[in-house]
C-alpha cells in the first residue's frame, strides 16, 4: 500500500500545473538563445508598438474644419496712399517716350523731399565677361543735386592745388591717420598713382562702400585738379551688377524737366559709347524711370 502511495504521489507531482514564465522573459530567453540583445531589442518593439499605436488614434481623430483663406492684397494695395493715387496718373502697360517719361515721374513724385529721378536699364550684355562688365563715368551737365564732398590723397604740393580747386579734404601722410580710426567723411576720394600702395591695407574699408580710388572712375590720376573740379560739378560712376541692369541717379526732381533731360540724355550718350563690340544682337532690352519711392514708368526702347 505504500508502495502505491508513492507512486500516486509521483504522479501527482509529474501531472501538476506548470506555472508559465513572464512573457517578457519567455521573449527575452526566446530572442537571447537566437543570439540577439534581449533587452535593447524588447524596447524598439515596445517603441515601435507605442509609436503605431499614437499614429492609429491620430488616424482615428476626426479632421479639423480648415477656415477660410486668408485674402492676401497685391502689391499695389499695401503700398501708401499717396503712391497709389500717383501710381493712377501712369497708363498700365504703356511705354512712354522718353521725355513723357521724365516729365512724369517728375509729376508724379509722392514724397515731400526732393527727390532722385532714377534710371534702369536693363542689358543684353554678360557681366561675368571681362569685356561685357561695364563700368564708366559720365559728368552730367545739370549736376547731381548733391553736395559732394572730395578728399584727395596725395603729396603736399599737389594737395595745395586740390585745395585750390575745391577738394574738401587735401592731406599727405595725415590722411591715414583718418582711416586708422574709420574717421568717412568724404563722397569721393581722389588719390596719385604712387599713393595707391599706400591706401592697400584700408581697402577693406574703402571697398565695400565703394571709396577705393580706381584708374576707370578717374580717381586715380596725376591731374588732380582736374579730378576734382569734375567731381565737384557733378561727375558720377555707374556700372552693370550682376543681373546686367544699370542703375543710376540722375539730378533732383527740383531741377525740372528741361534740367533733367539733359542729364538723361548725357547718360545715354555715355552708355551707348560703351556698348561692347561683342555683342551684335540688342544692347539695351528695357528702361524704366522712377523717383525715390515713386511709382516706375516704362521707356520706349529706342538705344540700340
Amino acid at each position: 500500500m505504500a508502495k502505491k502511495e508513492e507512486a500516486k504521489e509521483e504522479v501527482l507531482e509529474t501531472t501538476a500545473p506548470v506555472e508559465e514564465a513572464p512573457a517578457e522573459e519567455v521573449v527575452e530567453e526566446k530572442y537571447a538563445k537566437a543570439g540577439k540583445k534581449s533587452k535593447k531589442h524588447i524596447e524598439e518593439v515596445k517603441a515601435e508598438e507605442e509609436r503605431q499605436a499614437r499614429k492609429a488614434e491620430a488616424a482615428a481623430e476626426p479632421e479639423k474644419k480648415v477656415g477660410p483663406k486668408p485674402i492676401t492684397r497685391s502689391r499695389l494695395e499695401r503700398r501708401g496712399k499717396n503712391y497709389r493715387k500717383a501710381n493712377e496718373k501712369i497708363e498700365k502697360g504703356k511705354a512712354y517716350s522718353l521725355e513723357e517719361a521724365v516729365k512724369l515721374a517728375v509729376a508724379t513724385s509722392p514724397v515731400k523731399f526732393d527727390a532722385t529721378l532714377e534710371m534702369h536699364f536693363r542689358l543684353g550684355v554678360d557681366p561675368r565677361q571681362a569685356d561685357q562688365n561695364i563700368r564708366a563715368t559720365v559728368t552730367l551737365p545739370a549736376g547731381t543735386g548733391k553736395d559732394v564732398r572730395v578728399a584727395v590723397f596725395a603729396p603736399l604740393d599737389l594737395a595745395k592745388v586740390a585745395k585750390a580747386a575745391g577738394a574738401d579734404i587735401a592731406e599727405d601722410e595725415e590722411f591715414t591717420k583718418r582711416l586708422e580710426k574709420e574717421q568717412i567723411d568724404f563722397d569721393v576720394l581722389i588719390s596719385t598713382p604712387q599713393y595707391m600702395p599706400k591706401l592697400g591695407r584700408y581697402a577693406r574699408l574703402l571697398g565695400p562702400k565703394g571709396l577705393m580710388p580706381n584708374p576707370k572712375a578717374g580717381t586715380v590720376t596725376t591731374d588732380i585738379e582736374k579730378a576734382v573740379k569734375e567731381a565737384k560739378a557733378g561727375k558720377i560712376e555707374y556700372r552693370v551688377d550682376k543681373q546686367a541692369i544699370v542703375h543710376v541717379g540722375l539730378g533732383k526732381v527740383s531741377f525740372g524737366a528741361d534740367k533733367l533731360m539733359e542729364n538723361v540724355n548725357a547718360f545715354i550718350d555715355s552708355l551707348k559709347s560703351q556698348k561692347p563690340a561683342s555683342i551684335k544682337g540688342q544692347f539695351v532690352k528695357s528702361v524704366y524711370v522712377s523717383t525715390t519711392m515713386g511709382p516706375s514708368i516704362q521707356v520706349e526702347n529706342l538705344y540700340n
